[in-house]
């Protein structure tokens, strides 16, 4: 039996960051919002009262270390879960510091869930023109998950001021085609993240151009991202962990499971830092931009340790007759490709010879 920091971790099946203060209402959330990821495992619908019910917990006022181990500990548990919980609470955290925004005008409301849209491709590209006290919305965006399962979504468009805004949207209008069936992935296949299609669509606008971009808060919700891959990587580190424990394990399996352990607990003292910056306020543009980057960087590469050694150490059996650890890998590879390995390590070099921070 090995009776190690890893095998207490899954024992418990919570996610917490090293250090974080959480007090014993906070770890009953967990546990229950563990076991809800659990029966809600692979579905997104299901998914999305979840994260009605998590948003008011993990708002304003809550720590960042809190917050991250809660979206952990629900990757840790499924990441279909996690990867449909994430951007309803990424959109409320927006909401929250945006000023004057009419969301009457869209009949988005408290039962409303909501994605973030803010990802660019060379291929397509969303305008938005200007209709005071509106805008109107047309072209395609892309990487749209649950686009034909949510109530509203916050979009990023280009305006005719040469900038990108953000701007609030009804998911509901005939004048919105979602393409689900452009999204053929393996992995997180019960969360579709086709293109979608605006044709006219009346939106509001959230801030002023470019402020949904150079907020802090954009960075730290990339970490908040990352603290999923985390979660989902210490889900694999489970099945590490009950492999050597439900038989003998020889000196290569327990080199994997030390590797793996190390891994990952650096990757959680890097995102346990993150947080208490992030609390600390202060931190400037660029600050958060390099720090989201590293920590980023940092958890990628802990993830993917941890799904080559689970690999070599558990060989071809649960890939090929365990289906929770099958789905989990297959979503884990895909979910982790959003850093995008050697181009962010090159684009945090640049920021620190451009910024010069160290």
């Amino acid at each position: 039996m090995i009776d190690d920091a890893l095998s207490r971790r899954a024992a418990l099946g919570v996610a917490l960051l090293p250090g974080s203060p959480l007090d014993s209402a906070d770890l009953d959330r967990l546990v229950r919002w563990r076991d809800d990821a659990r029966l809600r495992a692979g579905d997104a619908a299901e998914a999305l009262a979840l994260a009605r019910d998590i948003a008011p917990h993990v708002g304003g006022g809550v720590s960042t270390a809190t917050r991250w181990s809660a979206l952990a500990t629900i990757a840790r548990a499924d990441l279909t879960v996690a990867r449909a919980v994430e951007p309803h609470l990424d959109a409320q955290d927006i909401l929250a510091t945006a000023t004057a925004v009419d969301l009457a005008a869209i009949g988005a409301g408290p039962s409303s869930t909501w994605g973030v849209f803010a990802a660019e491709s060379p291929d397509t590209r969303l305008e938005a023109q200007d209709r005071p006290p509106a805008a109107r919305l047309s072209g395609t965006k892309p990487w749209c998950s649950l686009a034909g399962r949510l109530s509203h979504a916050l979009v990023t468009a280009h305006t005719d001021r040469g900038s990108r805004a953000l701007f609030a949207v009804a998911l509901g209008s005939a004048a919105i085609t979602v393409r689900d069936d452009a999204w053929v992935a393996r992995g997180l296949s019960g969360v579709p993240s086709g293109p979608v299609d605006f044709h006219d669509v009346s939106a509001v606008p959230v801030g002023a151009d470019g402020w949904y971009l150079e907020r802090a808060g954009f960075a730290w919700g990339g970490i908040g991202v990352a603290a999923i891959w985390w979660g989902g990587a210490l889900g694999l580190a489970d099945s590490l962990a009950r492999s050597a424990s439900t038989r003998e394990p020889d000196q290569i399996a327990l080199s994997h499971l030390g590797a793996v352990d190390a891994a990952l607990h650096a990757a959680g003292v890097s995102l346990a830092h993150a947080a208490a910056i992030v609390d600390a306020g202060g931190a400037t543009r660029s600050e958060a931009r390099i720090l989201a980057a590293r920590t980023r960087s940092i958890v990628a590469r802990a993830v993917e340790e941890t799904l080559s050694r689970c690999g070599h150490s558990l060989g071809p059996a649960p890939l090929a007759l365990d289906a929770e650890h099958a789905r989990r890998v297959a979503d884990l590879t895909l979910y982790v490709r959003q850093h995008h390995a050697e181009r962010d390590d090159a684009a945090l070099g640049r920021a620190l010879v451009t910024e010069g921070a160290r």
